[in-house]
């Protein structure tokens, strides 16, 4: 993820699908109620506004149950993808007429904010009746009156008054209902989306007398309803650059850290005897982000061998990109024959230049079998574990700082005589959760002391590969925080 969430923070706690379903299920029930509630109010016949008035409620009521069950249905669909099943909300018949308007309260008090009104327009007479309510959404003062068919387009911006020409037109002319929304200007410069639903009222001889309507004002629902596409947008392109971010970091590491399947083999010496080599990566088991942790094997120019584990802060292609040059660089200076202390001395002064500074730890040894000697030296980082009849130590690390800590920093080196049959364990920090103090740098990490009691089952292995499986079952557990790295080295 972005470069904000690599911080190690605890997870929000996740909506509950089934509190979900439930209010699902009342929201049926509940719309199920107020369509029953519609088909029994008598249908509009322009004698009685009232009916009509309840009759407008009751749609918009409907809509408003409609649109409540479609997002919690979305929410619940969100919810599936992280392994829950989706309870779609399925509406009544009405579903497929229903007006798109929110339903409003049938009594708005006086001094508050006016949601929905009605007004009826005389064709014979040009006169109009607005009520109160809808006095107060358009602002205006009772005593200037109501605004006429004629005077309402003025009051819309120019883009929208074609749109309601059209609507007037058609019901006055066609007889068409009236469905549609338009946006106001009022006197004190504020703006007003409303919505409007009505239709033709008849006379005894079946043509058009007036036209009534329901003004209902959504202004903060479109408001809402944009704030929601806007943020739904924005996570989409948030998830799209994450899982792009990660194609990109996963393809960037597999291209850098060696390629191996299966154990890796050095001839020692130019004789028969070879170094048994394995390595693996163990990703986070809280994070899909990839880290810069690395692991390495190089045969030298000299026939010795090189062994490096690694890792830099952070997570992502910029942490991963950080790893491949780190461990470019460490390959180059290793095959120019720098030994392990001056290797990590380069290193961090890299790191300390680099145009985007950071940190990260790693520990390089050097073998050389003509006198099987271990030369290494460390940068804040575990040291080896040596395994040797049935039993395991941390080697004693050498002084040496985190790279990029500081600049000038020197790095001493240490030398370990190794026998056939011992067995090295080099990996990162990772392996187990992070811990509130950290230890001493003579002090073996909770990973180092995990793997050094599993030095029974290391006896028994037969090749390198075994004791990598081995690693990996006792840390694949999904409460790792960080990605970790091993590399077992078994000398010939």
């Amino acid at each position: 993820m972005p470069s904000h969430l690599h911080a190690d923070h605890s997870a929000a706690p996740s909506t509950d699908p089934d509190a979900v379903d439930a209010l699902i299920s009342q929201a049926r029930r509940l719309r199920s109620e107020v369509d029953a509630v519609r088909r029994d109010t008598a249908a509009p016949d322009g004698a009685d506004p009232q009916v009509r008035w309840e009759r407008a409620l009751c749609d918009l009521a409907v809509h408003q149950l409609d649109d409540l069950g479609e997002h919690l249905g979305q929410l619940r669909e969100g919810l599936a993808d992280d392994g829950g099943t989706a309870t779609p909300f399925v509406p009544s018949d009405f579903a497929t007429d229903r007006l798109p308007s929110p339903a409003i309260p049938d009594r708005v008090p006086d001094h508050a904010p006016a949601r929905a009104g009605s007004a009826e327009w005389d064709l014979l007479t040009d006169e109009a009746e607005w009520s109160d309510e809808l006095y107060r959404i358009f602002g205006r003062d009772p005593d200037d009156g109501p605004l006429t068919l004629d005077e309402l387009p003025s009051w819309l911006f120019e883009e929208d008054q074609q749109a309601l020409t059209s609507m007037v037109t058609g019901c006055l002319v066609d007889g068409r209902p009236i469905d549609g929304e338009f946006r106001i200007v009022r006197s004190d410069g504020s703006t007003r989306t409303l919505h409007m639903v009505g239709e033709p009222v008849l006379d005894a001889d079946g043509g058009t007398a007036s036209m009534w309507a329901v003004l209902r004002d959504v202004s903060e629902l479109r408001r809402s309803q944009l704030t929601l596409r806007e943020t739904r947008d924005s996570l989409q392109r948030q998830r799209q650059l994450a899982r792009s971010e990660h194609r990109l970091a996963v393809e960037l590491q597999e291209a850098v850290l060696p390629p191996w399947r299966g154990s890796l083999r050095f001839p020692q010496g130019g004789g028969p005897t070879t170094m048994d080599l394995a390595a693996h990566y163990l990703p986070s088991g809280t994070s899909a982000l990839i880290g810069g942790d690395w692991y390495d094997a190089l045969q030298l120019p000299d026939g010795a061998t090189l062994l490096t584990v690694g890792d830099l802060t952070g997570h992502g292609v910029s942490a991963t990109s950080g790893m491949a040059m780190m461990l470019g660089a460490l390959r180059g200076m290793a095959m120019a024959g720098l030994e392990p202390g001056p290797l990590l001395g380069r290193l961090n002064h890299l790191l300390d230049t680099s145009a985007q500074p950071t940190l990260g730890s790693a520990l390089c040894c050097r073998y050389d079998p003509a006198d099987r000697t271990l030369s290494w030296a460390q940068a804040g980082h575990p040291a080896p574990l040596l395994f040797r009849d049935g039993t395991g130590r941390a080697l004693d690390p050498p002084e040496g700082v985190l790279l990029g800590a500081t600049s000038d920093a020197r790095y001493t080196q240490a030398a370990e005589p190794l026998n056939p049959g011992d067995l090295l364990v080099l990996h990162t920090d990772g392996l187990v959760p992070r811990r509130t103090s950290f230890p001493a740098a003579t002090e073996p990490t909770d990973g180092a002391r995990r793997l050094l009691a599993m030095a029974p089952l290391f006896t028994r292995a037969r090749t390198a590969q075994d004791c990598v499986r081995l690693v990996v079952e006792e840390f694949g557990a999904p409460e790792r925080e960080d990605d970790a790295c091993v590399l077992v080295a078994r000398i010939g």
